[in-house]
């Protein structure tokens, strides 16, 4: 029974570790790829009952596996010396809300830019369907704060991404691959939607409730299956 639960405590701390090494990969990944500027977003994965966080303003160049920071899902400290990011209850509100396994927070520029205008992304391209829907922007509150977590949810009701006003975006998946991609696709929209209204005299096209309903039928059989 010992060997068993020393076995456990092992596989668990394997687990843990990985997680940590693809976390810091997927921080260092949404500044290779410009969505964040140093320390300004962060990322988190759940590994059953404990959630993985990247720290508070320490660049993701300089994380190593000793600096692994996890809470449980009520924000108590697991492990870790350092502090955890500032937007922990974002990312604690998110699981507990929601199937999520990771949560990206970034401020890219397009998509930080968007959500100055609108309170929602125009349906200018189908890619929309991969979060749910229309992607909606959170009314702003002060970063860190138990009301743009309230705000958040809000907006993300039936959606995997949202829009937070005057400051970026989240996104959440069931991998980190997942919900990186789902913030790079939105940061792309964003982007994509910038460029076609900025056209003297022209206007975009945009897509109907009914056409993106059509795509998210299609994305249920799409890429490959087992």
């Amino acid at each position: 029974m010992a060997e068993q639960r020393r076995d456990e405590r092992e596989e668990r701390r394997g687990g843990v570790e990985g997680a940590w090494d693809d976390l810091v990969a997927t921080a260092r990944r949404s500044v290779s790829e410009g969505l964040v500027v140093g320390t300004s977003g962060n990322v988190s994965v759940r590994v059953g009952e404990l959630v993985l966080v990247t720290p508070s303003g320490v660049p993701y160049d300089r994380l190593g596996p000793k600096d692994a920071v996890a809470v449980d899902l009520d924000g108590n400290r697991a492990f870790g010396e350092l502090k955890p990011t500032s937007e922990l209850p974002m990312h604690l509100a998110i699981y507990r809300s929601t199937e999520a396994t990771a949560v990206v927070h970034t401020h890219a520029v397009h998509a930080t830019a968007v959500s100055t205008l609108v309170p929602e992304l125009p349906l200018v391209h189908y890619m929309a369907a991969a979060l749910g829907g229309p992607v909606r922007t959170a009314p702003y509150a002060t970063y860190g704060s138990a009301e743009l977590a309230r705000n958040m949810l809000e907006a993300l009701r039936g959606r995997s991404g949202c829009l937070l006003q005057n400051h970026g975006t989240v996104t959440y998946g069931d991998s980190l691959d997942q919900a990186y991609d789902r913030t790079a696709q939105l940061e792309w929209m964003c982007r994509l939607w910038l460029t076609a209204s900025s056209v003297p005299g022209r206007t975009p096209s945009l897509l109907s409730s009914a056409q993106l309903y059509e795509v998210a039928e299609k994305f249920e059989g799409y890429g490959q299956r087992g």
